[in-house]
């Protein structure tokens, strides 16, 4: 049996047959970890599902199975989704793994801290969006018109409402990444982003309006944090240029 693909150094070279080759180990590792992590997750998918339903009011936190197989595979699809988030990270390194040998020490060094903020700016939208985005558009929601409607929450439809919400403002809150991106690019400019600051909160507001949001509560509590990370991308834009010019200063001088 062949063991863990390795990974190549900088620079090093190999064959379009090894590159096809570890690419299919790579696959094969990422899918095992996949498998796994769904086994691990169905096995606890009740408490997940509990958890799943915290936000629900105290008399709908058992959801409605309106088919005879739907509790399975409602538990089945949950337990996917939260294996792949479990196996994400082996998924994330094994495909930077893949495509490090390209990048030399320095900007692999930048490609980690970058990760490590994309990764922290997530766990922020899920905390955000589970303790505090999930609860608000429930209690809207389920509440609405209560004189004319009973609430019978289905679970398949309420499952992939949360999966939907919970991806949503995780993608909202990669916001200062991507300008960040871009003003490392040199595509944008703090000073740019401060002079159309307006236009920016207009475009983060229809970006906001296009993800998903089943009522108003929820959209207008993905734009509000979107408009705080704007403003806080506008900042940590300033900073990298500030670096950046530092970083570039020292060659200016000895050249002068």
């Amino acid at each position: 049996m062949k063991g863990l693909p390795r990974r190549l150094g900088y620079g090093e070279e190999a064959t379009l047959v090894e590159h096809l080759e570890e690419l299919r180990r790579r696959l094969f590792v990422m899918l095992g970890a996949l498998a796994v992590a769904t086994i691990v997750a169905f096995v606890f998918h009740t408490r997940i599902l509990d958890w799943l339903n915290q936000p629900l009011p105290p008399g709908h936190r058992r959801t409605y199975a309106f088919g005879i197989a739907e509790p399975f595979t409602v538990s089945i699809t949950v337990s996917l989704y939260a294996g792949f988030v479990l196996a994400l990270p082996v998924i994330l390194w094994q495909v930077w793994a893949f495509f490090a040998p390209a990048f030399d020490p320095r900007n692999e060094r930048k490609m980690v801290r970058l990760v490590a903020f994309a990764t922290a700016l997530g766990a922020a939208g899920l905390a955000f969006g589970y303790f505090v985005l999930l609860p608000r558009a429930v209690h809207f929601l389920t509440n609405y018109d209560s004189k004319q409607f009973v609430h019978l929450v289905q679970a398949r439809s309420y499952y992939s409402f949360v999966s939907t919400v919970l991806l949503g403002i995780v993608i909202v809150f990669e916001l200062p990444l991507v300008v960040l991106g871009l003003v490392h690019l040199g595509v944008i400019s703090s000073a740019g982003l401060r002079r159309h600051r307006r236009i920016g909160y207009f475009v983060t507001a229809a970006i906001g309006l296009a993800l998903p949001g089943p009522d108003p509560v929820t959209t207008f509590l993905e734009i509000l944090p979107m408009w705080i990370l704007f403003e806080s991308s506008i900042w940590l834009a300033v900073l990298v240029e500030r670096r950046q010019a530092s970083a570039i200063q020292p060659f200016g001088a000895s050249g002068g």
